[in-house]
């Protein structure tokens, strides 16, 4: 039996489908219009405001990254970049972490990515879209993204954001590894 006559993977899948647009719609219902405005640093020293990074689009997604210290940090940001040319045909794209900007450019150029890099130096908006959680006194990066419109009056939403993690619907290796005899087998992505 092929897997397009299998009822029962048929339902499932459109069961899971079901889950994933409610889990979307839920995301999005949480848009809330920023009250505030955010400059990050890009390159050595240049400051860019928030809505600067839309450029010529309406739409932007900001990629909130760990560093160059976070292994899972880097394979989704290499997988993104995979598909950056695509994304960049709708909306502007970004990668945000707070490593130097010399750390940026050497992992950029090591791992051939094509993002523009900001640091948000002081984290305020890391901690503003919940991406730097403090626990005991010490404060942790998430990894993930947001997604943020510019109004016709220049006044900048969140539409929607999502974590990363391993199992996400962002990192396909994962899905693919599930299927192997033996599943992922305790995998762990690589520096190099």
């Amino acid at each position: 039996m092929s897997m397009m006559q299998d009822t029962e993977l048929n339902a499932l899948y459109r069961e899971a489908m079901d889950v994933r647009n409610r889990l979307v719609a839920l995301l999005k219902s949480r848009a809330v219009t920023l009250d505030r405005t955010y400059v990050f640093t890009e390159g050595e020293s240049t400051p860019v405001s928030l809505s600067a990074l839309f450029g010529d689009k309406d739409d932007l997604i900001v990629i909130h990254n760990m560093g160059r210290s976070c292994n899972y940090c880097s394979l989704w940001a290499d997988g993104l970049n995979g598909v950056l040319d695509h994304l960049l045909t709708r909306t502007s794209v970004v990668l945000m972490n707070a490593d130097s900007a010399v750390s940026q450019r050497e992992i950029a150029q090591e791992r051939g990515w094509k993002f523009r890099m900001i640091r948000d130096t002081e984290g305020a908006f890391t901690d503003d879209m919940g991406f730097r959680t403090e626990h005991e006194g010490k404060k942790y990066l998430q990894p993930g993204y947001s997604v943020f419109h510019r109004n016709d009056d220049g006044t900048i939403t969140r539409t929607g954001y999502d974590a990363f993690g391993p199992g996400d619907v962002y990192m396909g290796v994962f899905h693919m590894f599930d299927m192997l005899a033996d599943g992922g087998e305790g995998w762990q992505p690589r520096k190099s």
